[in-house]
């Protein structure tokens, strides 16, 4: 028997040799390309695809019920004005009086409102510092587009509202911006909250906007509840 390896032994005559190729030998006469996809990948692929629609469906059902519970939550508001509110005392003069219910009247015939209301608040430590608070009670589907729809129309009586900013609301939640506007007295910041139950404004002359916002967030705490 010879060592030699076996391609080292000579190619007796013969057929010539099969060419194998890097091609796949078809076995059929199938398009490879159009070829069935198999059962297992198919059923594996409709459980993915259910998966996903369950899960966009879960998420979207979150929203709505998110949104929902939200709604629930703020649409029965109440609004009160006592005798004393964040330290300021309520101004119960035949002008503030004045003053007030022409603020409330403005506001009532740009929203359609179940209740409204108009009060002017003194500060002791000054009489120049006096806010002018105002609004009312609604179901609101979009709050905060509402509020700015408010501060457009405030604009048009008072002049025009600038750096308007969001600030926070506190434990109410809902929406709370403020700004600045002018008057006859000068430059004085206003403010708005509105939630899915209320929208309420104020001015505050003589203060800053930053100084108007945390007054008007401890102002709201007293002066809405919810049922």
């Amino acid at each position: 028997m010879s060592d030699a390896h076996l391609t080292e032994r000579p190619v007796a005559d013969g057929p010539e040799p099969i060419d194998l190729t890097d091609e796949p030998i078809q076995l059929s006469n199938r398009d490879p390309d159009n070829a069935p996809e198999p059962r297992a990948a198919r059923s594996r692929r409709r459980r993915v695809a259910w998966a996903v629609a369950a899960v966009v469906g879960l998420a979207g059902a979150a929203v709505l019920g998110t949104a929902g519970w939200r709604v629930a939550q703020q649409k029965d508001a109440d609004l009160a004005t006592p005798d004393q509110v964040a330290g300021l005392v309520r101004d119960d003069s035949e002008r503030a009086r004045s003053t007030s219910d022409y603020l409330r009247s403005g506001f009532a015939a740009d929203i359609d409102l179940d209740s409204s209301f108009g009060t002017v608040y003194r500060d002791p430590a000054d009489d120049k510092r006096s806010v002018l608070v105002f609004g009312g009670t609604t179901l609101l589907w979009q709050p905060e587009r509402d509020l700015d729809s408010l501060f457009g129309l405030l604009t048009d009586e008072t002049g025009k509202v600038t750096g308007l900013r969001g600030v926070p609301a506190g434990r109410l939640a809902g929406v709370m911006k403020c700004g600045t506007t002018s008057g006859d007295g000068g430059d004085f910041a206003v403010c708005g909250w509105a939630d899915h139950g209320s929208v309420v404004m104020a001015m505050f002359p003589g203060r800053s906007v930053d100084d108007a916002g945390r007054l008007f967030r401890a102002m709201r705490e007293e002066i809405q509840t919810r049922g």
